[in-house]
Order: structure tokens, then sequence, then C-alpha cells
């Protein structure tokens, strides 16, 4: 049974070894973004999550940690969730529409979905009927970042003030974004994902002093994303193994961070 408690917390990043289900550690209406990619249900070999349910139990499992995060947004705030397009390990399942109507239901506004072309990752785990009509499958080597929001899209809240570049802005609003995957063996996380993506995510969709959650936080990318960009970021994390692991990176990372925050508070 999990003791819910603070790993480490110096004002700009939090980690909180605990449950996102049941976590009291987290105030209704505080949130400005959450970025996440939760478990993809494929049989990755977690410390202490069950990756290996039934569809059904999934898709229940997905439909109790979004309906916490909705409570835990503010009414302008926005959620941009990481998942893939879809998946045959298991049986062939539409993974991004299924979660996509699932936060629809708990009450969720559909903004937009960009495609991550991640270029090193494959999905693929059988070809079907090889160089035959009879059964081929078909696999996307791409993952979804679906962008949602709470109540209403434009953004009132907060300083007001972005630090996205128009280069930038030019090229992230084109909905295709192309960059590598990270390395599991260079995190040792075995689902881990590059600051790049959350680094975009919260540059483009929350403002300088926004909290950023992910109540995923394995190996920590988005909140030190957060930090490294002059955000707040908090992670929930249910397996203590990787709650030290994100405060050894985030640690390896201090004085650029706190370099930056002491900027960011400048600025706001």
């Amino acid at each position: 049974m999990i003791k819910p408690h603070i790993v480490f917390d110096n004002n700009i990043i939090r980690i909180l070894n605990d449950d996102v289900l049941t976590t009291s550690l987290i105030e209704d209406g505080s949130i400005d973004l959450i970025v996440t990619s939760p478990p993809y249900n494929v049989d990755i070999q977690y410390n202490s999550h069950k990756d290996d349910l039934s569809y059904s139990e999934y898709l229940e499992f997905s439909h109790q940690w979004m309906s916490r995060c909705f409570g835990w947004l503010k009414e302008d705030g926005r959620f941009c969730l990481n998942v893939p397009l879809d998946k045959n390990k298991g049986g062939q399942q539409s993974v991004g529409a299924d979660l996509t109507t699932i936060a629809k239901q708990i009450g969720f506004q559909y903004h937009s979905t960009i495609i991550w072309n991640e270029g090193n990752i494959s999905r693929r785990t059988a070809w079907g009927s090889w160089m035959s009509a009879s059964a081929p499958y078909v696999i996307a080597p791409v993952e979804l970042i679906i962008v949602l929001y709470k109540k209403r899209w434009k953004k009132t809240s907060g300083s007001k003030i972005s630090d996205i570049t128009k280069a930038e802005f030019m090229e992230w609003t084109n909905g295709v974004w192309t960059f590598n995957g990270e390395s599991k063996k260079k995190i040792g996380h075995p689902a881990p994902f590059p600051l790049e993506l959350p680094r975009r995510c919260i540059k483009m969709f929350c403002y300088l002093g926004d909290t950023v959650l992910d109540p995923f936080s394995g190996s920590g990318s988005t909140v030190i994303a957060a930090a490294l960009n002059n955000r707040k970021g908090i992670g929930i994390e249910i397996d203590e193994k990787y709650c030290e692991l994100s405060r050894k990176r985030i640690i390896n990372l201090t004085s650029a961070i706190q370099g930056q925050f002491h900027i960011m508070q400048e600025k706001a």
C-alpha cells in the first residue's frame, strides 16, 4: 500500500509519490495545463503498474484518472494527452478515438489532435497475412497528442505572458510534429518521452508562471520541461523508484532550473 508523500519540492517542481486515482495532494481548479502520457496497456514492464488489463478495464481506468484531471484543471485549463493512434498487441483497438470519446463523456471539450511522427518507433508486433489480402495489418508508426480543454478555450487566467517565438508558433501550429523519441536505456525508464514533447505543449498552451501537471510523471520529463521553460511543474508518480529517478534528473538540472525560474519571477 502506497504512503503518499512529497519526494521533491523546491517551489518550482514538486514530485508526489502517490496514486492518481486516490491522491488528495492536488487542489481542484489549481492546474493550468496537464501534459501526460498514460500507460498504453501494451504489457510494458513497469515496476508498479499492471500494463496488461483487458481493454474494457483499461478504458474504465482511463475514465477514472481523466475524471480526476478534469477536476484539477482551472475553467480555462488545457489537457494534452499523448497516446498511440491505435494498437494491435492483444487485438486491434482504436485507442486514440476511444480515449477522446471518454474525455468528452467526462466533460472535456475537444480542440484538436497533433500527430507526432516519432520516426524511430515501431508499433508493429505482426504483419498479419504477408503479401496477401487475406488479413494484413496496417499500423501507422505515429502517436497522437490530443488537445482538450475544460470549459472555455480562450485563456484568461495567468500572467498573460507568452514566450513562444514566431518561428516556433508557425511550425508548431502545423499539426504534424516530427522529432525522435527518447532512449529507454539512457533515461532508465521503460517508456520515457523526450523533453521536446512537453516543451512544445507548454510553450503553446500556457503562460509564464503557470502550473503544469503530469499525473503519470515517470522519469519527470514534463515537470523538468515546465521548470526549464519558466513554469511550475507537479508530477504524480505511483512508483517510488521512478520518483527517485525523477529527483536525480531534477537535481542534475537544478542550477539551470533555478536560474530560469528567477528570470520568470522577474518577468511576471
